[in-house]
């Protein structure tokens, strides 16, 4: 489950809820393009912005959408005990796994995240990931916390926020975490612009953005990297370098979020308030970008 392709979809939002009917339509693409695992309720999933009852009947419609595709449900929480409550309800929905973010909004210090994963690691029967995202949680992991998580129970692998560009420090780096984990233990890389090179550095997953709602082309990347074919793996990256500029200048939520619209998946509006979408001029730009990698709109 923790290895290869984890696709990470929008929780569509319009007219203030959630959009069940375009939710379970971009699972099931998912499901079909042939993903290794479905990441619900991450932060492309908007897991912050609903409450606990939107988050139990998503996570159940993921289930129940992804078919025989193992369903990764976000859990991330400011309190702890909304972090277990969050873990019971996928539990009981039938999440293969968690992945857990430590949120805050006072700034977390490395005990008070260790006693988060212990305190939520007690109740689980699912493995856990630990997710790594600095620009939301405002938080920074060291190696030394991931290992001390990492043998807690039930914590499989980590969502790191990315690796250098440089494929010899890439490798270092990996090479690094794998030290001081423990054999079972994956490795998964985020941010879609280093996916092909945390995964020629032997990241074991792409845990990704664009795979949501383009799982096509994230399928033939994953594949390429995975099976060692290094040139077609960067080339397949260096198609949709236009997404990543985009990600890079307005966020790969908001772009993603266009995706979804320009393609029909989606109502316009799709986003939880505050947050808002892309103007119409950005947007001209999204469609240019799915043009340029041969995505019609």
């Amino acid at each position: 489950m923790f290895t290869g392709l984890s696709a990470f979809p929008l929780t569509p939002i319009t007219d203030d809820r959630v959009d069940d009917e375009a939710f379970v339509r971009l699972v099931a693409r998912l499901r079909d393009a042939g993903v290794d695992s479905i990441g619900a309720l991450g932060s492309t999933g908007s897991y912050m912005y609903l409450h606990r009852e939107e988050r139990a009947r998503v996570a159940g419609l993921a289930v129940e959408a992804a078919g025989e595709v193992p369903v990764i449900v976000g859990i991330g929480a400011l309190r702890t005990r909304d972090a277990v409550a969050a873990a019971e309800d996928a539990q009981t929905a039938g999440a293969a796994g968690l992945l857990l973010a430590p949120v805050g909004y006072q700034r977390l210090s490395a005990d008070e995240v260790y006693g988060l994963f212990a305190d939520v690691t007690r109740s689980l029967s699912v493995p856990l990931v630990i997710y790594d995202n600095p620009g939301t949680t405002h938080f920074t992991f060291t190696p030394e916390l991931y290992a001390r998580i990492a043998r807690l129970p039930h914590v499989a692998s980590v969502k790191i926020p990315g690796v250098p560009a440089d494929e010899a420090a890439a490798a270092a780096r990996v090479a690094e975490l794998r030290g001081s984990l423990p054999a079972r233990f994956t490795i998964g890389v985020s941010g879609d612009a280093s996916a092909a090179t945390g995964l020629l550095a032997g990241c074991d997953t792409w845990y990704s953005v664009i795979g949501g709602t383009l799982p096509e082309l994230a399928v033939e990347l994953t594949e390429a990297a995975r099976s060692g074919d290094a040139q077609r793996a960067r080339a397949r990256s260096d198609r949709l370098a236009p997404l990543w500029e985009l990600f890079a200048v307005h966020g790969s939520l908001r772009v993603v979020a266009s995706i979804a619209s320009l393609l029909g998946l989606t109502a316009v509006e799709n986003l939880p308030a505050p947050v808002r979408g892309l103007d119409a001029t950005v947007r001209r730009e999204v469609g240019d970008a799915l043009a340029l990698i041969g995505v019609d709109v």
